[in-house]
């Protein structure tokens, strides 16, 4: 690592969740905070890189260096990526809903008297990772997250292969003091033949781990990747 071999290279990352709104007071969400997204913006903006940050809905300030666009749903989150296309490495730090409102109900959903339960119908949203993976201004390196609470391994090489990706970080969420919400974290990197552990450490730490790896599989896959 030095302070400049990031240099000449486009980095995008995505992080933090997205809101799925019902009604205007209410959403669909999950805990993911942002802090690894973001400090692996902040890492590749210091080491010289050109980055672009689509920020999911999170209390955090802009890295130094960064181009930080906001969104809030999938969708958008979605439209953001692909617009900030081509970038050398792409990195979906984010946790971007699987499912989405059909409908968003224009007012304030209300309890109904003499009912219990509320019925609501979801459909999936656009697969930002698998998207950018088949683009026709596909980055040279993929590299997506898996969070899982159980079976890590097994789950991260099946979304390494379906999603056509090229790195996979991988971590087991629900286990305290790593994960969403926590400023330290482990990760399990894996790609086609090989596969490496990074941490437990600070995610700051990690973000530098990661982008060293990102550098060796950059140096041993040269040019343009294969649609």
């Amino acid at each position: 690592m030095s302070a400049t071999d990031l240099a000449g290279l486009r980095v995008l990352v995505s992080a933090g969740p997205t809101y799925e709104d019902i009604d205007p007071v209410r959403f669909i969400g999950n805990r993911s905070s942002g802090k690894m997204g973001f400090a692996i913006a902040c890492a590749a903006a210091r080491r010289g890189a050109d980055t672009v940050l689509v920020a999911g809905p999170v209390s955090l300030p802009s890295p130094d260096a960064v181009t930080r666009v906001n969104v809030r749903s999938a969708a958008q989150m979605h439209e953001a990526v692909m617009a900030a296309l081509p970038a050398d490495v792409y990195i979906g730090a984010a946790a971007v809903a699987d499912f989405t409102p059909l409908e968003m109900s224009t007012s304030k959903i209300k309890k109904k008297p003499g009912s219990d339960t509320l019925t609501l119908e979801l459909v999936r949203t656009a697969d930002v990772l698998a998207d950018v993976a088949v683009h026709a201004q596909r980055p040279r390196l993929v590299v997506g997250f898996a969070a899982e609470t159980d079976n890590v391994e097994g789950y991260a090489r099946g979304k390494l292969v379906n999603k056509k990706l090229d790195l996979i970080a991988a971590n087991r969420v629900g286990v305290a003091g790593s994960g969403f919400e926590c400023d330290d974290n482990a990760l399990s990197v894996f790609w086609h033949d090989d596969e490496r552990a990074l941490g437990p450490a600070a995610k700051t730490e990690l973000a530098d781990q990661l982008l060293d790896l990102v550098l060796e599989r950059l140096a041993a896959t040269p040019g343009p990747a294969p649609t």
